[in-house]
């Protein structure tokens, strides 16, 4: 399927990507009543709008690991990618401080073009699994 043109820069090079988790866990004020949720998301959108072409922000449903809310998933610029970066899993991106630093990378670059903010290493998590709909069967004895 071809990629729609507005995705693409004009040189039909891909934007570095920050998907953002809106699961069944993530964005919950519930499970973290002190975050700003909805700002995060502004601002992720806002830092897209001054980008000119270069984020592109997504929204995404479940993405897995539902406890290290909340996750972001920063994908690499067709550049990145061909300098052999890889997307980026981040849990625990509850404040405003470390969705700037997400934002500074990726201004920068994003994966593959430059590394990460030392603190970013503490945010990083192994891609998760989509929690599963449904009731969770136990183990069989």
């Amino acid at each position: 399927m071809p990629v729609a043109a507005s995705r693409l820069s004009p040189r039909g090079e891909r934007p570095c990507s920050v998907v953002i988790c809106r699961g069944c866990c993530c964005g919950n004020p519930a499970k973290d009543p002190g975050t700003d949720h909805t700002g995060q998301l502004l601002r992720l959108r806002e830092a897209e709008a001054d980008s000119a072409g270069r984020l592109r922000v997504r929204v995404s449903d479940c993405l897995g690991p539902c406890g290290k809310a909340n996750v972001l998933v920063v994908t690499p610029s067709s550049e990145g990618r061909r300098r052999g970066g890889r997307p980026v899993w981040l849990g625990w991106v509850n404040g405003a401080e470390v969705t700037e630093e997400v934002l500074e990378w990726v201004a920068a670059g994003g994966p593959g073009v430059v590394e990460p903010p030392v603190t970013l290493d503490l945010h990083e998590v192994p891609p998760g699994d989509p929690a599963r709909p449904g009731p969770r069967r136990g183990r069989r004895g």
